[in-house]
């Protein structure tokens, strides 16, 4: 896949071995769970507050301009500094289906998805757990940020079967400004004499290892990416050959021209919009797609 690079990207790592203090209000609020065996907690389960780190939330949902900043110096960050340590890692879920369109992020996504395998989750416990990584962007005009991350591995991720479905997610990449993050899960063979070569996670995805290795060099965002080798079987599978042909979601509309997805100015209607808990995108199946997998395999 053929991008330009926008930015020059440096990033620094400092670690440290002690989770940061959280706010009071984060405090009380996790005091409330009592016994939960959650690991990770969010200040709500939908859209608006069901994608932020409760350590880091301020109270109120970020803009729709800040949280695409927000994630694009997240996956930036991350992919940079793993790719500094030489820690394997590649782009999954919905965020490897932004990849498939043009490289970049669903305008719509709230968070972002990658994986890793399990022997890598386990030494990202024991060298990098609890670790603050300073990434500093430049950008054309030649000014400069600097962002502060956290990398956190739910402790949970040694056990690798899905017990109470409270800890599905192995590890989080936060940004401690707001506490949007990068959901991070690790794949396994679970059970090598019975299914040898199926890897899965907690939440019961599974993969062929022909279909993820040996993982295919490309660039997300403009940074070097990793993806798995059969990503088209692996993006049909999880969200049916509709997910590649469609151009309109969530309020946006694809447009070829600029190889874009815009937002759409919403329509007014005397009904009021129903209300949705929050629920992993999906998109309906159709039996003939007007366009194939064709045009992507032409530029890679």
């Amino acid at each position: 896949m053929k991008l330009t690079h926008l930015f020059a990207l440096s990033s620094l790592l400092l670690p440290v071995f002690a989770a940061p203090e959280p706010p009071t209000e984060a405090i009380e609020e996790r005091a409330k769970y009592g016994a939960d065996t959650k690991y990770f907690h969010e200040p709500g389960g939908n859209d608006e507050l069901g994608h932020y780190d409760i350590r880091y939330f301020s109270g109120a949902p970020v803009t729709y301009e800040e949280r695409g900043d927000t994630l694009l110096h997240l996956i930036r960050s991350y992919l940079t500094v793993f790719r500094e340590k030489n820690v394997e890692t590649w782009i999954a879920h919905g965020t490897l289906l932004g990849w498939w369109w043009n490289g970049k992020i669903m305008p719509w996504d709230w968070d972002l998805d990658t994986q890793v395998s399990a022997s890598t989750l386990t030494w990202l416990g024991e060298n990098l757990n609890m670790t603050f990584h300073n990434y500093t962007s430049v950008n054309e005009d030649g000014t400069s940020e600097t962002r502060e991350f956290l990398l956190d591995i739910n402790p949970n991720h040694v056990e690798r079967i899905r017990g109470d479905g409270q800890n599905v997610i192995d590890a989080r990449w936060i940004d401690v400004r707001n506490g949007l993050f990068i959901d991070i899960t690790g794949l396994s063979e679970t059970n090598p004499s019975t299914q040898p070569g199926i890897w899965s996670c907690k939440n019961f995805h599974r993969y062929r290892t022909r279909d993820l290795y040996p993982l295919r060099e490309t660039v997300f965002e403009g940074v070097p990416a990793l993806v798995p080798y059969s990503f088209d079987r692996i993006l049909t599978e999880e969200y049916s050959a509709r997910a590649l042909t469609k151009t309109m979601h969530e309020g946006h509309r694809w447009m070829p021209e600029q190889k874009e997805w815009v937002k759409q100015e919403p329509i007014h209607s005397k009904k009021p919009p129903r209300a949705r808990a929050h629920v992993p995108r999906s998109v309906q199946a159709e039996e003939n797609p007007k366009s194939g997998l064709r045009n992507l395999l032409r530029v890679l």
